[in-house]
């Protein structure tokens, strides 16, 4: 079984296509772990297995053909299968219909067994929730694994899968790649799709990839989901190459800001800085040029810009359970913060939502025009080290000393998510209790390609395949 799970996806599907592994025997490989493991973590929100088995007994085809999978609970619809939004008030609520970037997983050969905790509607970067219970860090079980994507995160980390489904709409693909030590990308605005029902989220904020051991990984289901869908309102440019062939590509001489401020002045604990500022030695090292720059925003208006958005669209994805359950109120059904943000969203006017969107739109030309003299902006992922469970769930008993929490943790990702840009945690450091610390990079709106040249330059020049956490 560990020899199978060493291998990553693509590696998989290598054994497969050389007849050194079965579809059947991989699955049943990550099931076994997964049924070791889950116990302690607590990342499979629901188990598909029975459903995974009768797929392994089918032809599967594309990059990887016959590999296991995990997708995040979160708006991925499986004909028949519970859509849990991480939310007691979804608890029965099954899909009717299949989700475009399930259909085009399931065509790249990818074999689905289970879906991954969320927080409630992923609306923190902690994966704790009332519905599902807390998912714990594989390096320390009494640490968080990120959030939103935390399930998915941990269930990479913990060698079930090699590359899982994630999302991210303030920082929830890199966010958990960052606390439990795999690389992350997310990607650029309309780069891959979200319908059929809608094709955006949160204004256009939420963005959808994955989480992997290796950054080819990554690139191959990129190469496999990436691309226009019906009815969307943008599509990112179309890339020159595949991701893959990015990945052995060299990046060149990259021009690199190095920003170790966040715009909301919270401050940076110093191993942070440390493993940022190492990480910008590495680069370097590489042949880059790196320089301390970074783009001057309001950060405390872009933060009430974004919370207007969640919570409008918070309220009206509330409001439409409520009304096809046939209830007028959710109760205890939704946590403390979430019911927080019902009530925003139900006071925030439709000027004020456009008012945030003009803001967004304002950050991203002022971002756009401080690239023109970088290629790069490196940052920490989290302003402190891995936080412990319990300071950022949605149920706080102190709203004042969540609020002030999870501020003063994460202050940098939001950026990328506030004008579209793609950006990556590169799994680099580790704090002085063992615990991974994420070094985040930006790249210009629809540069995946100079992203992933990058990371696979990094990723030859110091490898962290290798290094698992002990569970």
């Amino acid at each position: 079984m560990t020899d199978l799970l060493d291998h990553d996806a693509l590696g998989q599907a290598a054994l497969v296509a050389s007849g050194q592994a079965s579809p059947a025997e991989l699955l049943e490989a990550a099931i076994a772990r997964a049924e070791a493991t889950n116990p302690r973590l607590n990342f499979m929100a629901q188990p598909l297995y029975e459903r995974a088995r009768s797929a392994a007994k089918t032809t599967f085809t594309g990059p990887f053909a016959g590999v296991p999978f995990l997708v995040k609970d979160l708006h991925m619809a499986i004909p028949g299968e519970r859509m849990g939004e991480g939310s007691r008030l979804w608890n029965d609520a099954r899909a009717d219909y299949t989700s475009t970037l399930f259909q085009r997983y399931t065509a790249a050969g990818l074999n689905t067994f289970g879906k991954t905790t969320t927080p409630e509607f992923g609306l923190t970067v902690t994966t704790e929730s009332a519905a599902t219970g807390l998912t714990r860090n594989p390096w320390n079980l009494a640490h968080s694994a990120g959030g939103s994507s935390g399930g998915a995160a941990c269930a990479v980390a913990a060698g079930v899968v090699p590359i899982a489904h994630a999302s991210d709409g303030g920082g929830s693909i890199r966010c958990p790649a960052a606390a439990c030590g795999v690389f992350g990308l997310k990607p650029s605005r309309g780069r891959v799709p979200m319908g059929p029902k809608g094709t955006e989220g949160w204004l256009g904020l939420g963005v959808v990839h994955a989480v992997s051991r290796t950054v080819r990984d990554s690139a191959a289901l990129l190469d496999a989901s990436h691309g226009a869908e019906s009815g969307s309102r943008y599509t990112a440019p179309a890339p020159e190459h595949s991701y893959l062939s990015e990945v052995t590509r060299e990046p060149g001489r990259l021009r690199i800001a190095l920003m170790l401020n966040p715009i909301t002045g919270v401050p940076v604990h110093p191993e942070v800085i440390a493993a940022v500022r190492d990480a910008a030695r590495l680069l370097e090292g590489l042949g880059h040029h790196v320089s301390e720059a970074q783009p001057h925003l309001d950060g405390g208006a872009l933060g009430e810009a974004m919370v207007a958005t969640i919570a409008s669209a918070t309220a009206f994805e509330v409001g439409e359970r409520l009304k096809a359950l046939g209830r007028d109120s959710a109760g205890d059904d939704l946590e403390t913060v979430t019911q927080m943000f019902v009530h925003i969203g139900k006071t925030t006017s439709g000027a004020q939502v456009l008012a945030a969107n003009a803001l967004f739109q304002q950050a991203a030309i002022t971002v756009s025009d401080f690239m023109a003299d970088y290629d790069i902006i490196l940052s920490p992922v989290f302003a402190q080290p891995v936080i412990q469970l319990g300071k950022i769930d949605l149920s706080p008993t102190n709203m004042e000393e969540w609020t002030a929490n999870i501020l003063g943790y994460s202050p940098f990702t939001a950026l990328a998510n506030w004008t579209g840009q793609p950006a990556m945690s590169l799994p680099l450091g580790m704090d002085s209790k063992g615990l991974p610390i994420g070094v985040m990079a930006m790249g210009r709106y629809g540069a995946e390609g100079l992203l992933y040249r990058l990371a696979g330059q990094v990723e030859r020049a110091a490898p962290w395949a290798g290094r698992r956490a002990t569970i």
